[in-house]
């Protein structure tokens, strides 16, 4: 008897965990100017969500030493697709066990990409339920929109630097269902980019190549705005604000999003994005492959691409 196929076994992203050395300037950000909203700490943890994920939290902010990553989870389609994904990395080698999960989160294993990288895959969630001063007027929204900073909607992606981006690109589809959506390959014939997916939506983690040959760093996270508008507001906000602005507002080329980089004060890049015209239904999709030449060009309209977005990771290496 063939097994099933791992696809659309993960669901989709569920929350990230985000290093910083400024707890209380990274907080402010997080509420005042993208418009989060606190939903209670766990020791140096401050748990955030943005207006529309249905979950008890998007982000998980985390006082730490030096800035970068914690642990990135994914929820699992079901129970009995949540035991096959962790035989599956188990039998990889990767996987490190069952762990407490966060507020909200029912039992959680923990595993490590190849590059170093924590993840954590669980099936039982908490829905989120507003306390009545949050409580939307439309009963599909999951709580009332904030009307403060850019009111960012959801979390939409993780980016990680890898040694190898290949490499992890095939374990998250080999491990757990994903997708190459669209790729990089350079002249040289090294892939250094790939998006992956796991459902409808374009991409949810993605991995590039990290120039320092580091592992387990950080490119950035992005959450999504309701509307392109919002992210032109969102660059005005930033100036109010102080906030450095290291790119855009432009249009990627590669998943054809419109975008803008911040920093936010602990030194980690915060993408806001708006791919949501985009979404991918073919059941047999083939990877858009870019080549290096086409790369070169720049992003869609032909901004070229700033050198920083190569060289600023998290946590910083010499």
């Amino acid at each position: 008897m063939s097994q099933p196929s791992p696809r659309h076994e993960i669901a989709h992203l569920g929350h990230v965990e985000l290093l910083t050395p400024e707890p209380e300037k990274s907080l402010d950000f997080f509420v005042r100017v993208l418009g989060l909203t606190e939903n209670g700490t766990d020791g140096d943890s401050v748990y955030l969500r943005t207006w529309d994920d249905y979950e008890h939290h998007s982000l998980k902010l985390t006082a730490a030493k030096t800035s970068g990553v914690g642990r990135t989870a994914v929820r699992a389609s079901s129970e009995e697709a949540l035991k096959r994904r962790v035989v599956a990395l188990e039998e990889r080698g990767l996987g490190v066990g069952w762990v407490d999960g966060d507020t909200g989160i029912g039992p959680t294993y923990l595993f490590r990409d190849p590059d170093g990288h924590e993840l954590e895959v669980y099936w039982e969630t908490e829905r989120y339920r507003p306390p009545e001063h949050l409580r939307p007027a439309l009963k599909n929204q999951a709580q009332a929109y904030p009307g403060r900073g850019v009111g960012v909607r959801r979390l939409d992606h993780v980016n990680y630097l890898a040694r190898e981006a290949e490499v992890n690109g095939r374990f998250i589809c080999d491990a757990l269902g994903g997708r190459v959506t669209e790729q990089i390959r350079l002249d040289s014939g090294v892939i250094s980019g790939q998006w992956t997916h796991f459902a409808q939506k374009s991409y949810d983690i993605v991995y590039t190549n990290d120039w320092t040959k580091s592992n387990g760093r950080l490119h950035h996270i992005a959450f999504a705005t309701d509307t392109r508008e919002d992210i032109l507001r969102a660059a005005d906000i930033a100036l109010d604000n102080d906030v450095h602005i290291e790119t855009g507002p432009h249009k990627h080329a590669i998943q054809q999003t419109f975008f803008l980089y911040l920093y936010e004060p602990g030194g980690n890049r915060i993408e806001l994005c708006n791919p949501t015209g985009r979404l991918i239904f073919a059941p047999d999709w083939e990877p858009v492959t870019w080549t290096e030449a086409e790369r070169a060009k720049g992003q869609a309209w032909g901004l070229k691409t700033i050198e920083s977005f190569h060289t600023h990771g998290t946590p910083p290496v010499e």
